[in-house]
């Protein structure tokens, strides 16, 4: 079975299924590890669908949701209001990822879809002794965003832009 094929089978199975089902369950059925099954889910949200991990498995909708990459800079006082201004709008911010000269792209899951969670995550940042992902490229970062409709992404986009955090 092909990648591809894989993560076709991944989909149809968590789509069906009105239960949670766990990365175990699924790295059995396709014959490889779980880590495949956790990268194949990585792929599978880059390419707009809403997948969302429980304690007991993942759980996907039936919508494929729109999804954008924006460029973006700011200081770390204006972070809040950056995730807050796409969560407002609608969208939900499923990633964080940098590209630093040495190592690469630099990535880190958020799946941020309210103020809520955007409010516990900032707690963690501040509460942390570890800076934000964008401090190792001097801000300059980008977000992994969805939506229920490319409209949608349009009206975060020019938000963004109106704010000046977009680049």
């Amino acid at each position: 079975m092909s990648g591809k094929e894989r993560r076709e089978e991944i989909i149809r199975t968590i789509t069906a299924s009105t239960e949670p089902v766990s990365g175990t369950a699924l790295a059995v059925q396709c014959g490889v590890s779980r880590q495949v099954i956790v990268q194949d889910i990585a792929l599978i949200r880059a390419a707009g669908y809403d997948v969302i991990a429980t304690n007991r498995g993942y759980l996907c909708h039936d919508q494929k949701r729109a999804v954008r990459v924006f460029k973006v800079y700011h200081t770390d006082e204006q972070m809040q209001d950056e995730l807050n201004t796409i969560v407002d709008f609608g969208g939900t911010v499923l990633d964080v990822f940098v590209h630093h000269e040495v190592y690469g792209e630099l990535r880190a899951d958020l799946s941020l879809s309210s103020r809520m969670r955007v409010g516990k995550f900032m707690e963690g940042i501040y509460k942390g002794t570890s800076k934000p992902l964008k401090d190792i490229t001097s801000g300059l970062h980008f977000h992994t965003v969805s939506a229920d409709s490319e409209r949608t992404l349009d009206l975060i986009e020019e938000e963004l832009k109106r704010k000046g955090y977009l680049v």
